[in-house]
């Protein structure tokens, strides 16, 4: 016998669904290469999402597929997060500061069929494109204008590719342990092990872990921790989960660009490894500068000396320091 309360099948697509339909106006900030500052919504990345997965199956790709990001946190990425996870298949996010013999080596064993690949990371590809085993398609992050000359073969802009993508795509029903996310490990004895997140897991996990952090609706949240690392903490789960505002710096971690954007879009919490703020830190006592809106500061990834944490506490108000993952 089989209990008839909250039957579902977990897909996380039901996640940006929900931002959707419940924050649609919420913004999603990203600085982008250029510098320039993106905006965008939850109802537009929901959308693009859809016509993301919609293109995916137009391609022939299928559930349990494992298709590879090289990315940046900008707006794509998110978007990625939930069109290639929602239609099935794997979102294996792809660490760009690997050794290439670790890239090659965990690029193979997960078996990548699709790599997409921020502009300034075409020539990390274009040395190890050889050696890749399992690669068909290169989707490069960007406008179909902006694509460049490249010695990789079958690429296509990201824009181009999602362009003719449904954009009312239904979701499918996937198995109860449906695998979601690929995640491997760095700085470990012998090669890189995988780490494999269902699509209950994550749902479960961002469910807790804006509780546990003390995440409102109304948190406007810098996700520095890259979202290649541990999924950024699950972030870009549990943000559009609770309809916090997301605000990404893309490449720009230096102090003056990563104060610009606390400041000027109102950031109260952010999530980021110690490197991060010990440079946001240097900024702030150079410029003479206070980050007062900032309420919560998440540290993880290492160790944080009690000095530090005593000198990052003279510029915010509170921190967690989770040390290690």
């Amino acid at each position: 016998m089989k209990g008839d309360m909250q039957r579902w099948t977990p897909n996380v697509a039901s996640i940006i669904e929900h931002a959707k339909e419940l924050h649609p106006t919420t913004e999603i900030v990203s600085r982008m290469i250029s510098g320039e500052i993106h905006r965008t919504n939850y109802d537009e990345v929901c959308v693009r999402a859809r016509k993301l997965a919609s293109a995916l199956e137009k391609d022939g790709y299928k559930k349990g597929d494992v298709l590879a990001t090289l990315a940046l946190n900008t707006f794509r990425h998110l978007e990625m997060y939930f069109g290639i996870s929602g239609m099935g298949a794997v979102t294996h996010t792809l660490n760009f500061r690997l050794h290439p013999e670790q890239a090659v080596y965990i690029i193979n064993h997960a078996e990548d069929k699709i790599i997409f690949c921020e502009l300034p990371f075409i020539p990390i590809l274009e040395a190890l494109k050889d050696q890749l085993k399992t690669v068909e398609k290169y989707v490069i992050l960007c406008d179909e204008s902006e694509i460049p000359e490249t010695t990789l073969e079958n690429t296509i802009s990201y824009e181009e590719y999602i362009k003719d993508g449904d954009e009312d795509y239904k979701w499918p029903a996937l198995e109860d342990d449906a695998a979601c996310a690929l995640c491997y490990t760095s700085g470990t004895t012998g090669n890189p092990k995988g780490v494999l997140y269902s699509h209950k897991s994550n749902i479960y996990h961002a469910t807790s872990a804006y509780a546990a952090l003390t995440i409102n609706k109304d948190d406007c949240i810098l996700m520095v921790v890259p979202m290649f690392h541990v999924l950024a903490w699950g972030i870009p789960y549990f943000g559009p989960m609770t309809g916090n505002k997301l605000v990404m710096p893309g490449m720009g971690m230096e102090g003056d660009s990563l104060y610009e954007l606390i400041d000027k879009e109102g950031v109260n919490s952010a999530f980021g490894v110690p490197t991060v703020w010990m440079q946001l830190l240097a900024y702030c006592r150079e410029n003479n500068k206070v980050l007062d809106s900032v309420k919560n500061t998440i540290i993880g990834g290492s160790a944080l000396s009690l000095l530090c944490l005593k000198s990052l506490m003279k510029f915010m108000t509170l921190m967690l320091s989770m040390p290690g993952e």
